[in-house]
């Protein structure tokens, strides 16, 4: 198929084109590679991977994007991470909102009749706190913490109604949801407009809501970095990893390849099967962060145990792991094991910007 891949030279897109070449895709890149994410390097193109440097909000970026017919488009570029909150409140709502609507009404304009999948990339962090149970109440009940609690180091939530503590469970597509930072509001806006756009034009629209991505070409060093590039920059630099409050947070950490895998699942999938759907893209299996901290120091430098200050950061999520159900009845499972894709991110020689394809 033809594919176009937004973002194409970032740390998922750059994975997913891999694959797209690897099994004889055509494919079209776009990416403004960002010097906050790229640090001012070009990546070393593919043979027959057509690269176009801009943002995707520009009309003769869009245009060149679409001269020929693509079957297919898989949307990665956006702004991402926590990055510097409310400064960068108007990157998240241009990059990530307004861009994307640019995107969808030059598919709208550009295609009159037969019209790509469009399968977006969107986060677990539009979920919030996560999901929690009272079991004493025997209800679900909302996770959300309170700022004076986290001042005094009470990491777990209680339950609102009696107190109890609450016992976390797995978040599931229909979760409503409840975004606690710029960045994942940005996120659930992209993905309801996606999806409203898409059922007015007729594009077919898939929603990734991805876990804890990690694995090769992680940007490191930026605000905009994963908890596992930082990890792993502090040991290469001889520094214990530092983990915020007590490290028992649970994550389900997702190796990039088995996000890939993800992707060209939906996209290859029957139309009636993901059309206008969202599916949680994780392994189903949480591990706690300081478990993430340790194994990757196991492999890196076993004497540096992990430091723990204490601190929080506004927007954290206490415990967020996936029910991965729906997306294994389309037959998606996940095959790199949680220590062997740490093992695989410990060895892999990190760069100072993402280098794709």
């Amino acid at each position: 198929m033809r594919a176009l891949v937004t973002g194409g030279a970032g740390f998922i897109g750059s994975h997913i084109v891999d694959a797209l070449v690897g099994r004889g895709d055509t494919v079209i890149v776009v990416d403004n590679l960002d010097s906050k994410v790229h640090g001012g390097s070009h990546p070393t193109i593919s043979y027959g991977v057509k690269f176009i440097q801009g943002d995707i909000g520009a009309e003769a970026v869009l245009h060149e994007a679409f001269r020929e017919r693509v079957d297919v488009v898989f949307h990665e570029a956006a702004t991402v991470g926590v990055g510097h909150g409310g400064a960068d409140a108007e990157s998240y709502i241009v990059n990530n909102i307004v861009g994307t609507a640019k995107l969808l009404r030059a598919i709208a304009t550009d295609y009159k009749q037969s019209r790509p999948r469009f399968v977006l990339a969107s986060t677990m962090a539009i979920y919030g706190e996560g999901a929690f149970r009272c079991e004493v109440c025997r209800e679900n009940r909302c996770g959300r913490r309170k700022a004076d609690d986290l001042k005094r180091s009470v990491w777990d939530p209680a339950c609102p109604v009696c107190g109890d503590k609450l016992t976390p469970q797995p978040s599931t597509e229909a979760q409503p949801p409840s975004p606690d930072t710029v960045y994942a509001i940005s996120k659930i806006g992209q993905e309801l407009l996606a999806m409203n756009l898409g059922r007015e034009s007729e594009i077919p629209i898939v929603a990734l809501r991805y876990h804890n991505v990690y694995g090769p070409r992680m940007p490191r060093d930026t605000p905009y970095a994963g908890v596992a590039s930082i990890f792993k920059s502090r040991l290469l630099a001889g520094l214990r990893p530092l983990v915020y409050e007590d490290g028992e947070q649970l994550r389900d950490f997702i190796h990039v390849d088995d996000v890939v895998q993800a992707n060209i699942l939906v996209a290859d999938a029957a139309e009636e099967d993901v059309a206008f759907e969202a599916f949680n893209v994780g392994t189903g299996h949480p591990h706690r962060i300081v478990d993430f901290a340790r194994e990757l120091a196991r492999n890196l430098a076993p004497s540096l145990e992990p430091e723990f200050p204490g601190s929080f950061r506004v927007g954290d999520a206490r415990h967020i792991f996936a029910d991965v159900s729906k997306i294994r009845r389309l037959g998606f499972t996940p095959h790199v094991s949680f220590e062997e894709g740490v093992s695989r991110f410990a060895r892999e020689p990190i760069r100072d910007s993402v280098m794709a394809f």
